[in-house]
């Protein structure tokens, strides 16, 4: 006898396999996308300990610079995976969450835009509940109420600016100081383009120290701070700063004898005018790139004949070396402000021809020249880069070995790691409800007040 549904219900109807083969693929896009992103968690955590113990200063300004050569990614987004790597050591919950596959790495990169560890805890669950754009808004929001909060400070900031520059007792020149915003801005942004110039530092090479020698730690970020600042007045002076005052006052003078030029083992004398010693490398370099006098000098040191000055390399020479290279040529290099390298130096018998001649920024003219770095340029007219210790620097590293199935791969990393994952893994608990920012922020951040609404 057959039967009928009850009146006023709907009747079942089984899936249709077109349908039950799309719910298949989106679950399956859903779990790889899981298992990426507890794999990108994994990439980050290595990222930070590269970071921490300064993998990437082997001819490197910093961490992103080696990410966007070694890994091949955009400068920006090298920057960016830099600052979550780092905002994660302090954030363990925001980490795990990741590492478990239960929040994208775009709304963690969100997150740690704002999140300290006194409020990781209510943002992880904000993460947790809402999509990435409800993330992004969340953090926008929060954002603002910070700069209100710094608002009612930017008074008592304007009052206590201040300078102050005096001299140790050691000699040394001691800055302390207190600039209003803009000032400050305006500051750090060109102490950032010093330090871009400059390539962050110098590293004398590990070969050529012993591991106890100071010279060979590392520059921490105040040197690096010093260095630009000392960048930044030299530009200045160049730029005729003061103009009432000869260019030639501010030149630095450098006296050295031609034989330690040619061949820096040679005995012979580099010195600053004021009588400062500098190494024989510090003086091929200033050399390779900078106007010269020949002076000759008797038995009893006098001065009998002095030759005109000549640039080393001509004005004209140096467009047609900026039209060819661009920028500098060290691997992985963007820097746009160089200095003519002579591949063979002049004083050992090089030309000031375009074929011997490269543009280096000054943090890698320094690396060849004082740091133990090589370069020669082969038959076919490409430059080929060593380090200290001999090792080929390619321009473009090689790419790294993938297995052969990369998904079944990642998936028993993880299944051997304890992690289950699935289609499910970062859903959000979003419940299709509208977002009322105001009152989020009111409700979450410690500083929030009704009036934000």
């Amino acid at each position: 006898m057959p039967t009928h549904p009850p009146e006023g219900f709907p009747t079942l109807q089984p899936t249709s396999p077109r349908i039950a083969e799309l719910d298949r693929l989106g679950d399956e896009i859903a779990e790889l996308s899981a298992h990426l992103e507890a794999a990108t968690a994994r990439l980050l955590a290595l990222i930070r300990e590269f970071d921490a113990r300064r993998g990437w200063n082997t001819g490197f300004r910093s961490c992103a610079a080696w990410l966007a050569w070694r890994v091949g990614l955009e400068p920006g987004a090298a920057r960016e995976r830099v600052r979550v790597a780092r905002a994660l050591g302090t954030l363990p919950a925001l980490a795990e969450a990741l590492a478990r596959g239960e929040l994208s790495y775009a709304k963690v990169r969100a997150i740690t835009r704002v999140a300290t560890p006194e409020t990781e805890a209510r943002l992880l669950a904000v993460g947790r509940a809402g999509t990435a754009v409800h993330v992004e808004r969340i953090v926008r929001g929060w954002r603002r109420v910070d700069r209100q909060a710094e608002a009612r400070e930017a008074t008592r900031q304007y009052a206590g600016r201040a300078l102050h520059v005096y001299q140790d007792e050691d000699g040394t020149v001691v800055l302390r100081g207190r600039l209003t915003p803009e000032v400050g801005a305006l500051l750090v942004r060109a102490l950032d383009a010093a330090r871009e110039t400059l390539y962050q530092k110098r590293r004398v090479a590990a070969a050529a120290l012993p591991p106890t020698d100071p010279a060979s730690e590392a520059p921490t970020r105040a040197q690096q701070q010093a260095d630009a600042l000392a960048l930044l007045a030299e530009t200045a002076l160049h730029h005729e700063l003061d103009p009432g005052a000869p260019g030639e006052r501010y030149q630095v003078v450098v006296h050295v004898d031609a034989a330690v030029l040619a061949d820096p083992e040679q005995p012979g004398q580099s010195v600053l005018e004021e009588g400062g010693h500098v190494p024989a490398g510090t003086s091929q370099r200033l050399a390779c790139d900078a106007s010269r006098v020949v002076m000759r000098h008797d038995a009893e040191g006098r001065v009998v004949e002095v030759g005109a000055r000549t640039r080393t390399i001509p004005p004209a020479l140096r467009r047609a070396l900026q039209h060819r290279d661009r920028t500098c040529r060290f691997p992985g290099c963007t820097v746009r402000v160089g200095q003519g390298h002579h591949v063979r130096h002049w004083a050992q018998g090089g030309p000031t021809t375009l074929w011997n001649l490269a543009l280096l920024c000054r943090r890698h003219h320094r690396a060849v020249h004082e740091e133990g770095y090589q370069l020669e340029r082969m038959p076919d007219g490409a430059l080929q880069f060593r380090r200290p210790n001999g090792w080929l620097l390619p321009d473009v590293p090689p790419a790294a070995a993938v297995p052969a199935d990369p998904v079944g791969t990642l998936r028993a990393q993880h299944a051997a790691q304890g992690l289950r994952v699935d289609a499910r893994t970062t859903c959000p608990g979003w419940l299709g409800e509208r977002l009322d920012v105001g009152w989020a922020i009111d409700v979450l951040h410690p500083r929030a007040t009704r009036a934000f609404r």
